[in-house]
């Protein structure tokens, strides 16, 4: 076995469009459960408002940064922590975010092979999640809680890009091959009692089936 991972450790990642609530949950789960959470950080993120200022120049760098980060943090868990729980995947980055920048004509065809030959062989080293936990939101659900959370980077986010991005989650989530489960965000409010222990529930009933 790879020293990069202890062989008991539980993974459970939380997957889910820009502004689904991934952050938040992470947060409700790590303290409900005891699980170590992995965030993304956005904050110290240093291309983060260069790209949404400028896709096209951006777009490989940040892809490069998420790929190095995500990759550094949930190996240093695993290799630390029984049960941790991830705010979005290393896996999401390469089938939705780097291909569709690539499709949209904000990557070029040498950026995005180098791209992927890196992630091939940095995934190599990382089982996928014990258990995903999609988070499904609409566009308009989604533009909502991107707007309620007003970071000034992302007031530029169109429309049209929230769209494909749904479309790629929805082609990935129905081929995923692990094991998984969806909370529908159109029909779940977080800030909700009720909803957040229908949520807590259905994750705690597969967990209780995995581990």
């Amino acid at each position: 076995m790879s020293n990069l991972q202890k062989e008991k450790t539980m993974h459970v990642a939380i997957a889910g469009n820009i502004g689904c609530g991934k952050t938040t949950l992470t947060s409700i789960l790590a303290k409900h459960f005891k699980w170590e959470p992995i965030y993304e950080a956005m904050e110290s993120n240093p291309y983060i408002e260069l790209f949404y200022e400028d896709m096209r120049r951006w777009a490989f760098n940040l892809q490069i940064y998420f790929l190095n980060t995500r990759f550094r943090r949930v190996v240093d868990a695993r290799s630390k922590y029984d049960k941790i729980i991830q705010d979005r995947t290393l896996f999401e980055d390469a089938c939705i975010f780097a291909p569709n920048l690539y499709e949209m004509g904000l990557m070029t065809t040498r950026d995005f092979e180098t791209y992927k030959a890196m992630f091939e062989l940095l995934s190599s080293f990382v089982p996928i999640p014990d258990l995903v936990i999609y988070m499904k939101a609409s566009e308009p659900t989604l533009i909502r809680q991107i707007l309620k959370r007003g970071r000034a980077y992302e007031a530029s986010i169109s429309l049209e890009y929230i769209k494909t991005l749904n479309l790629r989650y929805e082609e990935w989530i129905n081929n995923y091959t692990g094991r998984y489960i969806v909370i529908d965000m159109d029909e779940m409010d977080l800030d909700i009692p009720e909803d957040l222990n229908k949520i807590i529930e259905k994750i705690n009933a597969e967990i209780n089936g995995l581990f």
